[in-house]
């Protein structure tokens, strides 16, 4: 647990640190620019995430996180990353309902997203780069470090829980732990990130369309009204419990046991 939680805390200090990288080229760009540094925000929080993604991969590469393991950059099979997507797909319905259900809770990031959403370098470190960078973060180091000293179960969930918290906002905290529990157990299932990538890429990816194309819309089914939005609802759960079913049944890794 010791090496989870320092993994997230340098992960954070990475984000810090590209935003000092970062933030004086901002300052001076917007000061020439328009003779003030007031939308220096607007200039520097991309290249800040950039910025940060990069430091946190160059350190996970030097440690040794991610090399040496050819299972962990495996594509597995089509009908595994096909049974994948519909989990996920089927996921983004049920944690919608969930999280509709807790929007007392506030959303400190709003602007910030709002922000990276205004231009297609923000759009690209939301739904790509940030995915493909918190996989391997988060299941192909964490979770793998958690599952040689833990349970699966309790790896599983105490992965979840500190890919939740890292969230930081309120409004995301619950949905990402129920996300992170599906992807620590693909992880676990197949010991590689290409099927939590590509959920997590079209997880982020439909939340950054819905946010641009209703932007005073907080959730699906307020998009798609509730009579439809039920029967989607009702589709999903039996989605998800077929996918999963289907995605137990493969026996990809020495290690796998069903849960």
């Amino acid at each position: 647990m010791k090496v989870a939680i320092k993994l997230v805390l340098i992960y954070l200090l990475m984000q810090i640190l590209g935003m000092l990288v970062v933030t004086p080229f901002a300052m001076l760009y917007s000061f020439m620019e328009y003779g003030d540094i007031q939308r220096m925000a607007e200039f520097s929080l991309t290249p800040s995430l950039l910025a940060g993604f990069l430091l946190m991969g160059a350190y996970l590469w030097k440690q040794g996180y991610l090399s040496g393991d050819k299972q962990m950059y495996s594509f597995i099979g089509i009908p595994y990353l096909g049974w994948s997507v519909v989990a996920c797909i089927s996921a983004i319905f049920l944690v919608d309902f969930i999280t509709s259900r807790l929007s007392f809770l506030p959303d400190w990031m709003n602007n910030t997203f709002n922000i990276l959403q205004s231009g297609w370098f923000g759009i690209v470190c939301i739904a790509v780069l940030g995915p493909v960078l918190e996989e391997l973060l988060f299941r192909g180091a964490i979770t793998k470090v958690l599952l040689q000293r833990y349970s699966p179960m309790k790896a599983i969930i105490f992965s979840a829980l500190i890919f939740g918290i890292s969230h930081i906002n309120p409004a995301q905290v619950v949905g990402a732990c129920l996300v992170g529990l599906l992807l620590g157990w693909l992880y676990y299932k197949s010991g590689s990130v290409v099927p939590g990538i590509i959920i997590h890429i079209l997880n982020n990816s439909l939340s950054v369309y819905l946010s641009m194309k209703y932007p005073d819309v907080d959730y699906i089914s307020d998009v798609m009204g509730q009579p439809l939005y039920l029967i989607s609802l009702v589709a999903s759960v039996i989605l998800f419990i077929v996918s999963l079913r289907a995605l137990n049944a493969y026996k990809l890794c020495d290690t796998d046991v069903d849960l």
